[in-house]
């Protein structure tokens, strides 16, 4: 499955085991030898009043809090599996209410940003609205938040031309993150469109990024750069978030598409 380019083999878990270490992920998501994918997504049998629990892990086979459009992917089969239009999923950062926006779009309710430094996380304090990063001796701008996973915002001139290849990995492994970041570059077109290009922790540069459009969103606003309701536009498509004013959460509407099913062999494909 894929939203908006950033694509997924997800795993059916609910009514058989599934083990699924690093070795079995990275074997999975090899492009030239696996199937390929930016994450490996395997659902789980929900609890709690929950309709799944949801795992991921990307592509270097590391496993993460969440992703934003795996979500809207999950959510999809779901709802159309039981009917609903809406359903719970519980993940590592805490549990997201997904629901039915119409003509194959989903709604999902990421709940509210975090921007204390020890919420991101950040090795020591600093303002995460705007502060200083040095990287290889020069300074860049930025911006922390967390929405369940940690996220350093760069607002720059022109998102096309951002060093997203060379600047990415090394802001992502910066010791001031110690559980790594995922990395968006942002221009500002208007105060209701952003451009957006990201470098995913453990991935890469990859076509879209659900959380990382959150964060931006939320960044953006809290900056007072755009309103509350923005187009994120991704290398693989447009986004629409909303940094609701009642609450302060942020809902991300956008697509999800299945690509093909099939069934693998894990223990052949991780030989």
């Amino acid at each position: 499955m894929h939203g908006l380019g950033n694509d997924f083999v997800v795993f059916d878990a609910r009514k058989q085991g599934l083990a699924l270490d690093e070795a079995a992920a990275r074997a999975v998501a090899d492009r030239r030898r696996g199937i390929g994918c930016d994450q490996v997504i395997v659902i789980r049998p929900g609890r709690d009043g929950a309709d799944a629990v949801m795992q991921v892990r990307n592509s270097d086979g590391t496993e993460v809090e969440q992703c934003g459009n795996a979500t809207r992917c999950v959510a999809r089969l779901l709802m159309e599996e039981s009917g609903k239009s809406s359903v719970r999923i519980d993940t590592l950062g805490g549990p997201l209410l997904c629901s039915d926006a119409g003509g194959g779009n989903v709604t999902v309710d990421w709940g509210k940003a975090k921007f204390g430094w020890t919420e991101v996380p950040m090795a020591k304090a600093a303002d995460t609205n705007r502060f200083q990063l040095e990287v290889d001796g020069t300074s860049h701008e930025a911006s922390a938040v967390s929405v369940g996973n940690p996220h350093v915002v760069l607002f720059v001139a022109d998102a096309e031309d951002a060093p997203v290849a060379e600047l990415g990995p090394r802001i992502e492994t910066h010791p001031m993150f110690p559980a790594r970041a995922n990395v968006e570059f942002v221009s500002v077109e208007d105060g209701s469109r952003l451009r957006m290009r990201v470098w995913e922790r453990g991935v890469g540069i990859t076509e879209a990024c659900g959380s990382g459009a959150c964060a931006v969103a939320a960044a953006a606003h809290r900056r007072g750069l755009t309103g509350r309701k923005v187009d994120v536009v991704l290398d693989g498509g447009t986004l629409h978030l909303e940094v609701r004013e009642s609450d302060e959460h942020i809902l991300m509407t956008g697509p999800s598409a299945l690509s093909f099913a099939g069934e693998v062999d894990l223990k052949a494909l991780a030989a």
